[in-house]
């Protein structure tokens, strides 16, 4: 039989944590919870959990501090949940390693949709998926090979290389400076405008709607994500 998925909640509102607690209780998980950075390292160690929920306000330490630690230490995934709107904010986080960004106040239903999502991903493993679908769209990454509705798409490089860095991770946000530095190197890692155009021909080639993407979301100020459920959440803005 296998065991329970476990989540440590690293967080020092007793309300929050409260919440968050009964939600994975919910779901069938079983949760830990830590209301400081010191703690929450200390059970990290000890409980090894699936996921971590992390806040970034903690009483002795910045939460921000903790993402690289955590992320060296374990192979749980980070899910970031913190009341810190800034975009700034999320890219860091996001670029140091954590695995999503959910910005408090939050709907428990999505909060649990992201953790459904972070299993789901841990239980292909470790090594890369060849084959990547998403409704329509299949992306083959061992051959660099992407069909739509069995049709094959011809993708410059530049296309490519950016549709591969998101299916590589799909349903998690990639952000912009990581997709630059990856696709076209470290000395373009602040040409947004470069991504936007290579994401707007993706959409008319992938997409069934161009102007309401389901396939390439965008994260305003943040970066993109694969959408590997299309169709789950509401569009977000075009960018």
């Amino acid at each position: 039989m296998a065991l329970p998925t476990k989540l440590l909640i690293i967080e020092d509102d007793v309300h929050i944590r409260r919440l968050l607690r009964a939600a994975i209780q919910r779901a069938g998980h079983v949760a830990v919870e830590a209301a400081t950075a010191r703690e929450g390292l200390s059970l990290l160690d000890i409980e090894k959990p699936d996921v971590v929920l992390l806040d970034l306000g903690l009483p002795d330490r910045d939460g921000i501090e903790l993402i690289q630690p955590i992320k060296a230490r374990s192979t749980a995934t980070l899910l970031v949940v913190s009341a810190r709107e800034d975009v700034a904010e999320k890219v860091a986080a996001l670029d140091l390693g954590a695995d999503d960004y959910l910005t408090k106040p939050f709907d428990t239903e999505e909060l649990l949709a992201r953790i459904r999502t972070a299993l789901r991903h841990r239980l292909v493993g470790s090594a890369e998926q060849e084959l990547v679908r998403v409704g329509e769209v299949e992306i083959d990454l061992a051959h660099r090979r992407v069909r739509r509705a069995g049709e094959e798409v011809h993708l410059s490089p530049k296309e490519y290389e950016t549709l591969a860095e998101l299916a590589r991770r799909p349903d998690r946000v990639i952000s912009h400076a990581q997709l630059l530095r990856t696709v076209w190197g470290p000395a373009h890692a602040l040409r947004v405008d470069y991504l936007r155009i290579i994401v707007r021909n993706l959409r008319q080639k992938l997409e069934a709607d161009p102007a309401r993407p389901n396939l390439i979301q965008n994260e305003p100020g943040v970066g993109y994500r694969l959408r590997a459920a299309a169709g789950e959440r509401p569009n977000l803005p075009l960018q």
